[in-house]
């Protein structure tokens, strides 16, 4: 099943991925770090379903922040309100219907692995092995 990512145009800095990875306590995979470092967000089409990204928060200046205030980190927080959202998952993106795109925590660090996590069913279903599958390369 082909996917695809649209990029937006902001990069990030590798200071804020940093500053997620500390917030979060454990590291993110590599592939959607150097993704989000190019464009930090965009959408990416799977499942039959168009998923924006969650941005990882950029406080460089006023516009990047009100750009990035639907992060990664307050993003997963108010999925933790969903009594079925996986503990430990973090929430990297949606599709406007309440379903996410999740990386699952591996002890220190979040898997490669992105799942489909269903708000209906609470269930998750693999979709890439690794955030690079989504890229369409």
């Amino acid at each position: 099943m082909p996917q695809q990512l649209l990029h937006r145009a902001d990069g990030l800095a590798e200071s804020f991925i940093l500053e997620a990875e500390r917030r979060l306590g454990a590291s993110l995979p590599a592939s959607y770090k150097a993704a989000m470092a190019r464009s930090n967000g965009g959408e990416i089409e799977a499942f039959g379903d168009v998923w924006q990204l969650h941005p990882i928060a950029d406080t460089s200046d006023r516009r990047r922040l009100a750009r990035t205030a639907n992060h990664i980190i307050s993003e997963t927080a108010t999925m933790h309100d969903w009594r079925s959202f996986p503990v430990g998952a973090l929430a990297i993106g949606g599709n406007g219907s309440g379903d996410c795109l999740i990386f699952l925590r591996e002890a220190a660090s979040f898997g490669p692995a992105v799942h489909v996590w269903s708000h209906e069913t609470g269930q998750t279903e693999l979709l890439a092995h690794d955030f690079s599958e989504l890229l369409g390369a």
